[in-house]
């Protein structure tokens, strides 16, 4: 990393940036949801690649308009999503910078939240806060409260507990030549997250619900669950200082089995020390119909 920035911009710019692709029944709760921040110094970079679905006609309906003189777009052919995350990285022009995926949406009252944490602490390179899970017709299915950063936890536990869809970089990541592999097509995040902290990046929980996580058929989470875990995997295996110089693979795999679990226990501590559960079980609770109603 560069040496790092530690003066606080007025009001400054943040630019959001959504790769697209065949989501047009998402996309317009995704672009909505940037413009109804409210936030007046915001780009959002909407990467599509050749989307088939209507979604380059509604980009070009809203970009027409005045209201949505923030939106810039383009639609071409890509080699994926990371190449497309990396093209809107490149062009980003914030001191800040979100990603967004096109089925995804912020809540109200996100970059408020952003703008606070980073006044706080200039020295933080990465942001995330905590988030929800939503189905396709943006019904709550679950409230996602995430832990303080922990290299240990992030390398090791299964579960990636840095969610994309809350995160905010500052544009100093990027300028220290740090972008996506885009060899990584299911879990380019985890890798990402992983790199940035071993390159030295500075990563801060933000709490408060930023953004809604939508669960449906057709995303990737969904579909390729398989070659994510497998690609995750293979990332613990080659970045991990406990793995990477252990043979015969047999003892490579035991010692991870062991900091995984390890991790999990850490994290599942963590939540349950800050009401995590408590507050599901409540949801749970008050979710249910009473009988007879």
């Amino acid at each position: 990393m560069k040496a790092k920035v530690t003066h606080i911009l007025s009001n400054p710019r943040i630019t959001i940036v959504t790769p697209s692709f065949n989501h047009r029944e998402f996309l317009m709760e995704a672009l909505e949801s940037v413009r109804q921040q409210n936030y007046e110094n915001v780009e959002h970079l909407v990467i599509d690649a050749c989307s088939t679905d209507g979604s380059v006609e509604l980009l070009k309906e809203c970009s027409s308009r005045p209201e949505w003189a923030h939106l810039r777009w383009v639609s071409e052919p890509d080699s994926g999503q990371s190449d497309a995350l990396n093209k809107g990285f490149r062009w980003a022009s914030g001191e800040l910078v979100g990603w967004l995926n096109s089925d995804d949406r912020y809540r109200p009252g996100c970059f408020e939240l952003v703008m606070k944490a980073q006044e706080e602490a200039p020295e933080i390179d990465v942001f995330y806060g905590d988030y929800t899970w939503i189905d396709e017709q943006g019904k709550l299915i679950q409230v996602r409260r995430e832990i303080e950063f922990s290299r240990f936890i992030l390398l090791y536990h299964k579960v990636l507990y840095i969610p994309t869809t809350s995160t905010f970089f500052r544009r100093r990541v990027f300028e220290a030549g740090n972008f996506l592999n885009e060899s990584f097509h299911y879990a380019m995040d985890f890798e990402y997250f992983v790199r940035l902290a071993m390159n030295g990046c500075e990563f801060r929980h933000i709490s408060g619900l930023c953004a809604d996580f939508r669960w449906h058929s057709t995303n990737k989470s969904s579909l390729g669950s398989q070659k994510q875990r497998q690609e995750h995997d293979s990332v613990v295996e080659s970045l991990s200082p406990l793995l990477k110089n252990l043979h015969p693979r047999p003892v490579r795999r035991a010692v991870l089995i062991g900091a995984r679990q390890v991790a999990g226990v850490l994290r599942y501590c963590e939540k349950l020390m800050r009401g995590y559960y408590a507050e599901q079980f409540q949801h749970r609770q008050s979710s249910r119909v009473p009988a007879g109603g």
